[in-house]
């Protein structure tokens, strides 16, 4: 399943309601990503996010059903969040269940890496001394390249 939207979410709430739902589940892994506080350069006091509606879910949804087609998943859940956040507010949940943890947490990882470059979402980051767009990182290219099949 795929949320995009601007309120903030409960993990614990979402990880319980995948477990309790199938109960073949054996693993559940998750990730959240939260606002920094502090890049390489400055002090971080926002950070908003923007999207391009439609597309953003597609691309999402398209990563979910790769992750489903390459290991047995029981459930998985995306959330991510858009619109402007202050430092340690969450960004985006990734769940994953399956009945065995390496699946889970596999496919937890695939979808993580995945995310940060091929999703379209646009990072503002907010600094005493002005505003900048993010540009993606090169690591960020790397992580995602050793999945490529």
């Amino acid at each position: 399943m795929i949320r995009v939207q601007q309120e903030d979410f409960d993990a614990g709430q979402e990880i319980g309601a995948i477990s309790a739902r199938n109960f073949e589940v054996g693993g559940v892994a998750s990730f959240i990503g939260l606002v920094r506080g502090a890049n390489e350069k400055s002090q971080i006091t926002a950070m908003t996010l923007e999207h391009y509606p439609g597309m953003t879910e597609k691309i999402l949804s398209g990563l979910e059903a790769e992750a489903r087609t390459r290991w047995r998943l029981e459930d998985l859940l995306i959330i991510h969040r858009y619109g402007r956040m202050t430092p340690g507010e969450q960004i985006v949940l990734v769940i994953t269940a399956s009945a065995h943890r390496e699946d889970a947490l596999q496919s937890c990882q695939f979808l993580i890496d995945r995310l940060k470059i091929g999703a379209p979402f646009w990072k503002k980051e907010e600094t005493p001394v002005g505003s900048h767009w993010v540009d993606t990182k090169a690591e960020d290219d790397k992580a995602s390249e050793r999945w490529q099949k």
